[in-house]
């Protein structure tokens, strides 16, 4: 089967490290199934893959991907939960000290077929396509966790979403709005700023700019270049919820004493459980909300779209048709 892979890695050039080309079709083990892909969604951890961050070089070739949408073995229309827990662990699955993603342990979703454990999928909303559905496990359901999970938003609050344009960012600014919360955003580009407000945001500032007042919550996922500005964002009492750091992960300061003094709280958040993403999928089908597509290519292509999200190109999310 056709798929897109790590066959080595590469830090400096992680598009060098990607392979496209064929694989072997997964085996289900007992009480796997194996998934039809139809489509497959690309995520910033593809990106760290090739790079050699949480994956082992013993591990590889090892096929990429995350997010998939297709059909399981009855032919039922589902989406892939990718949080791989042990199959003995109980409760929330991403505090499961054994747990994977698919693509680390176990081979990812950008290819024909994917195997995973039968209770990782859930039912497909009928009102989303395949490109849409394939978006949701990873960056949807992190920013669904993160805003209400996590952060102790409730409607009529106010919160921030800094680097307006990534997955994730664009999935808290609708989500957020679809909420009854209002939305703030940051972006460096002024076109993105615009895109912003267009999705759901109802102001979008430049990244760094002083804000009009305080916010109850901020949602970070760029980490060290928006860091210092995320804190001085918040009220007493507020909550900073941080998901990723694509900027990189050691600011100048952690600023330890404004977050002690106004009893600021850090939160961290790391993907979400199955009940979270069936939650997710039934809120997106309520509201009538959907994914943003930043474009859709054929996984034949997959090199393309890799060089767009290196390159920083984005807004919305990648998508891969098998």
């Amino acid at each position: 089967m056709l798929a897109a892979y790590a066959a080595k890695f590469s830090p400096e050039d992680p598009v060098s490290a990607l392979e496209v080309g064929e694989r072997p079709e997964p085996e289900a083990r007992d009480g796997w199934v194996t998934i039809d892909v139809k489509a497959s969604a690309l995520n910033h951890h593809d990106l760290w893959s090739l790079k050699g961050v949480g994956l082992a070089e013993q591990s590889l070739p090892m096929i990429l991907g995350c997010d998939a949408a297709g059909l399981d073995p009855d032919g039922n229309e589902v989406v892939v939960h990718a949080v791989i827990s042990d199959p003995a662990w109980k409760g929330d699955e991403t505090l499961d000290p054994k747990r994977s993603l698919l693509s680390e342990r176990y081979q990812g979703t950008l290819a024909g077929k994917v195997a995973v454990p039968a209770r990782n999928v859930v039912p497909k909303p009928a009102g989303l396509s395949f490109e849409e559905a394939a978006c949701l496990p990873t960056a949807w359901l992190t920013a669904y966790r993160m805003l209400f999970t996590q952060s102790g938003l409730k409607p009529g609050d106010t919160v921030l979403v800094q680097g307006a344009g990534g997955g994730v960012a664009t999935s808290l600014i609708t989500l957020a709005r679809a909420a009854g919360i209002r939305v703030w955003a940051t972006s460096r580009d002024e076109a993105k700023r615009a895109k912003a407000v267009e999705i759901g945001a109802h102001e979008a500032f430049e990244s760094g700019a002083r804000l009009p007042e305080r916010v109850d919550a901020v949602m970070e996922t760029v980490g060290q270049a928006t860091w210092s500005h995320s804190l001085k964002s918040l009220k007493q009492g507020g909550t900073l919820v941080i998901s990723g750091a694509t900027s990189g992960q050691a600011p100048k300061s952690a600023e330890l004493n404004r977050i002690f003094f106004l009893q600021l709280r850090v939160q961290g958040s790391t993907m979400g459980t199955r009940q979270e993403l069936a939650e997710l999928v039934q809120f997106m089908a309520n509201a009538g909300i959907s994914p943003h597509i930043d474009s859709v290519l054929p996984l034949a292509e997959a090199r393309t779209g890799f060089a767009k999200m290196n390159d920083g190109d984005v807004f919305g999310k990648i998508v891969f048709t098998v």
